[in-house]
């Protein structure tokens, strides 16, 4: 397989495979056109029996010119490291990586994966931004 050159680490590498893997399984087992919540404890499951840490709906505070505005959840981090945006959705917009991006900004994480779980392959349906 053709490796390209990735501003994150080995360690970072690895977890985000594995992370795509246990989507990938979530995704071949119930398949397309359920709830997203759905689909995130279906992958927090999948995580937890791969022995990958995660929190569900972790919140992050918002700050505006250092003015404290509102929380806000994402719908998963992945051992403190990676955002995962969970969609269900007809398709992928450019609002949807758009929100990816400010998503990892305000958390200060540098890679998110964007999955849109409504498609007939996981893969069709994965963006993955880093910052």
């Amino acid at each position: 397989m053709l490796k390209l050159p990735s501003p994150l680490d080995d360690d970072c590498e690895a977890l985000v495979t594995r992370t795509i893997g246990c989507c990938i399984r979530v995704h071949r087992e119930l398949g397309p056109g359920l709830l997203e919540r759905t689909y995130a404890r279906a992958i927090a499951i999948e995580l937890d029996m791969e022995g990958i840490p995660f929190e569900v709906e972790k919140r992050f505070e918002i700050h505006y010119r250092g003015h404290w505005l509102s929380e806000h959840r994402v719908d998963v981090v992945v051992a403190d490291q990676v955002l995962l945006e969970i969609k269900a959705l007809d398709r992928l917009a450019p609002v949807h990586m758009a929100q990816v991006m400010s998503y990892l900004r305000l958390s200060g994480l540098r890679v998110g994966l964007l999955l849109n779980f409504n498609v007939a392959v996981l893969p069709d349906g994965l963006r993955r931004v880093v910052l």
